[in-house]
């Protein structure tokens, strides 16, 4: 296990994370030791492919649950909606390197199989996304939403590395270590589908070019003309549903 004490700096938690409690009917639980991740999980079949999607931040699961696990079920797919620590209903502290760890505790309890996997990231949840394919790189496939290339950057927009007690290059080598995306999409040879819109005002376009540059496997990117960053899915509703679903038909 990696060391995440410079990325659980409190700092980071403080600025960087926007947790808001809901509490879900029925809640699956996702046990990660320190914390109680109170997660979501729609079946249509055992033998359906499971799309896991994680969230973006100053959202909670219970933000997805009308209409959008239906959705995806009519794209013959399961959808397991994933919970941050010290979000929705969770227990637990917001920290950034132990919400990267966290991925696996979840993955391990959807309990399926890596090829029955998609995932599915939007904004800060496209971490969660890069680091399960990262763990799980025979994965089906990978959905990234109004995506972040580089944590650093957007940390940066934050804080100072002074603040955390450390220098530019220590902080950047520890979020290398870990999640290091080009490294994780270089690896991962699967299909990708990138979608962001070209007036994103709070991540920039350049995330999703960057991200696409990096694949090696076959990627899709859609980049949209209308919508910012938290309009996306419902200005392009027709569009953006219809991409994800010829996506996971194709897998």
């Amino acid at each position: 296990m990696a060391d995440t004490s410079l990325l659980d700096h409190p700092i980071i938690s403080q600025r960087y994370f926007f947790p808001l409690a809901c509490d879900i009917p029925h809640p699956f639980w996702v046990d990660c030791g320190d914390a109680q991740l109170a997660c979501a999980y729609h079946k249509i079949s055992p033998t359906a492919k499971t799309v896991i999607h994680f969230h973006g931040n100053g959202e909670v699961v219970a933000d997805y649950l009308d209409g959008f696990p239906e959705r995806i079920g009519s794209m013959d797919c399961n959808c397991f909606l994933a919970e941050y620590r010290g979000y929705g209903g969770s227990s637990g502290t917001p920290q950034l390197g132990r919400m990267l760890e966290d991925v696996n505790k979840i993955l391990e309890a959807v309990g399926q199989p890596q090829d029955q996997l998609v995932f599915f990231g939007r904004s800060v949840g496209s971490l969660f996304a890069l680091k399960a394919a990262g763990l799980y790189p025979s994965a089906a496939g990978l959905i990234l939403e109004s995506a972040i290339a580089d944590p650093l950057e957007r940390l940066l927009l934050r804080m100072r590395p002074e603040e955390l007690g450390t220098d530019l290059n220590s902080l950047a080598e520890a979020i290398t270590r870990a999640l290091d995306i080009p490294a994780v999409l270089a690896n991962f040879k699967r299909p990708v589908l990138i979608l962001h819109t070209r007036h994103d005002g709070l991540i920039d376009v350049s995330h999703a070019e960057r991200l696409t540059s990096w694949c090696t496997g076959h990627c899709d990117t859609e980049i949209f003309e209308r919508g910012s960053h938290n309009d996306i899915m419902f200005v392009n509703a027709p569009r953006y549903f219809d991409l994800v679903k010829t996506f996971l038909h194709s897998l």
